[in-house]
């Protein structure tokens, strides 16, 4: 069985706050890591509701300097301290986030508790920004009206699983399991030698999550996104306000729809809604049009990847 993969939406609205959608914030839990990307005014509150552990948040990853993608973070910072929290947080973000977040901790936050770590983002190069043994978080160049990058966060390949009854046919001892995924062959007491091909699954298939923030529609942008898993596009606007979409440099929801049509990705997953729409059905049809398989986000929605 795969190792969990989700995606928890914290938040999915734009920058002028309403009744109905929080500004940007997402959790993705892969394996036994919890990451944030973007964190906007009120994600901690939107943390809670979400029964994610406030403990295992070990990585924050920030698109652009638009307070509706990072007012949040100084808050939940100062949240971390209150709570007696002592492993370190990772901050990932552009440039000049860095300075401006060490003066806001050292001015509203004393004796924290535990290290704030920034790594600064060039938001203009593709490059891996984060890696460890299960997994690699890349960074999308966007464009945006600051600088503004997504984030592509691809699961490493797993070792095959095992034929059990290959094993217990073969009395292979358990002790040998680690070699054998790992592509040892198997030799019998007769000196028959099993292949390690009839002695393993195949391993789970590479999963992987592309988180498009702020941008306008960038016609290239599906060579970086090839055959994404699951993918988040914003589409602030539908073609009714596509003069909006240019004009503030966002994309409209049938624009993220040819982005995934042409990436060749399993699904979309549409958000950062323009609060000029009471109801985001008339941007999922539009979506759907494009690229049928494709959904609306709502704050508190969990998606697998």
């Amino acid at each position: 069985m795969a190792e969990p993969f989700k995606v928890h939406i914290l938040g999915c609205g734009s920058a002028l706050p309403t009744l109905r959608h929080h500004a940007s914030s997402q959790v993705v839990e892969l394996r036994d890591h919890v990451l944030m990307l973007d964190c906007s005014e009120g994600t901690q509150m939107q943390l809670r509701r979400s029964r994610v552990r406030f403990t295992k948040l070990s990585h924050v990853f920030i698109t652009h300097l638009h307070g509706d993608h990072c007012f949040g973070l100084i808050g939940m910072i100062s949240t971390f301290g209150l709570l007696g929290r002592t492993a370190k947080l990772h901050v990932h973000g552009p440039e000049a986030l860095g300075p401006e977040l060490d003066r806001q901790i050292k001015f509203f936050t004393h004796d924290l508790g535990f290290e704030v770590v920034y790594y600064p983002v060039d938001t203009k190069v593709r490059q891996v920004v984060y890696e460890d043994r299960s997994m690699t978080v890349e960074s999308i160049p966007l464009e945006h009206r600051v600088p503004c990058c997504g984030y592509l966060i691809r699961e490493k390949a797993s070792l095959p699983h095992i034929r059990r009854e290959m094993m217990d046919c073969y009395g292979i001892p358990n002790s040998q399991v680690n070699n054998i995924k790992n592509g040892a062959d198997w030799t019998t007491a007769d000196g028959e030698v099993i292949p390690n091909e009839r002695l393993v699954k195949a391993a789970d298939p590479v999963r992987s999550y592309a988180y498009i923030s702020d941008t306008k529609y960038l016609p290239g942008l599906h060579e970086q996104l090839k055959g994404v898993t699951t993918l988040y596009h914003e589409s602030t606007y539908g073609e009714d306000r596509m003069n909006n979409a240019e004009k503030y440099c966002h994309s409209t929801a049938r624009q993220a729809a040819m982005v995934a049509r042409d990436a060749g990705v399993g699904k979309l997953l549409l958000g950062h809604y323009s609060s000029r729409y009471e109801d985001e059905q008339v941007l999922l049809d539009e979506a759907k049009s494009v690229f049928d398989n494709c959904f609306l986000t709502n704050e508190m929605d969990v998606f697998d990847v």
